[in-house]
């Protein structure tokens, strides 16, 4: 996984003032799937990665690393 994915996920979440349990809830997952993925253990798929995307108010190269 990349580090600057899960910092940037991390950093988008915090951003909108959510808990990890709380982005779990809206995506349908549990808390610890979630957590995996700020920590780097897990990757997102690609749709999960789309309503991250809608959840936090960013786009897909923000929270890659990208130029966004």
């Amino acid at each position: 996984m990349d580090i600057f994915f899960c910092n940037n996920l991390k950093s988008a979440r915090k951003g909108c003032g959510l808990t990890q349990n709380e982005v779990a809830k809206m995506l349908g997952v549990v808390e610890s799937c979630y957590a995996n993925w700020e920590q780097g253990r897990t990757e997102p798929s690609i749709g999960m990665l789309r309503r991250l995307c809608e959840i936090f108010d960013v786009s897909a190269d923000e929270l890659l690393g990208g130029n966004g």
